[in-house]
């Protein structure tokens, strides 16, 4: 082990390590199992949820797929979801790997992890790999638990099949 990974694995105890964990995955978990409300729980009020390509943000450019900077708008996101929006009824599932800690100050802890999500169609049951790419995730621990205060989905690809309307 080099001396990076070394000083890696000292920025949080393993308990911390899982309650992140576990907000990584109830995240993915709301969402894969029609609970989409539930995700701007786990967003500070004044959190903000972004999904954007790999191609702008390696670019620094500015448009995001999604880009909320509250729970208010997340919520109004999801209402709209499901009030207005005609869509195909249609599953996520969220693969999650390399839930890794790259730094941490006295409040927060940033990490990235690598996603996966495959959508399944409720008419046909068709099953496609629809995005892939990394979260950079900064959560902030507070005495009462772990929220986001920032959630950066990064998504591989510079195209989107079909229209985004579940949240990653």
């Amino acid at each position: 082990m080099n001396t990076e990974n070394l000083q890696r694995t000292t920025l949080i105890q393993s308990d911390e390590y899982f309650i992140i964990q576990d907000l990584i995955f109830e995240w993915a978990r709301a969402i894969d199992e029609n609970r989409v409300e539930d995700i701007a729980k786990l967003l500070d009020d004044q959190g903000r949820y972004t999904v954007k390509s790999r191609f702008n943000h390696d670019r620094d450019l500015p448009l995001a797929v999604i880009d909320c900077h509250s729970t208010a708008q997340l919520r109004d996101r999801i209402l709209s979801m499901r009030l207005a929006n005609v869509y195909e009824p249609q599953h996520y599932r969220h693969i999650i790997s390399g839930i890794q800690v790259t730094h941490r100050d006295e409040q927060m802890i940033y990490t990235r992890s690598n996603f996966m999500v495959v959508r399944t169609m409720d008419l046909d049951g068709e099953v496609k790999v629809i995005f892939t790419g990394q979260a950079q995730d900064m959560i902030e621990l507070r005495p009462s638990g772990v929220k986001f205060k920032e959630r950066l989905i990064v998504f591989d690809s510079r195209v989107i099949e079909t229209l985004l309307v579940i949240p990653l």
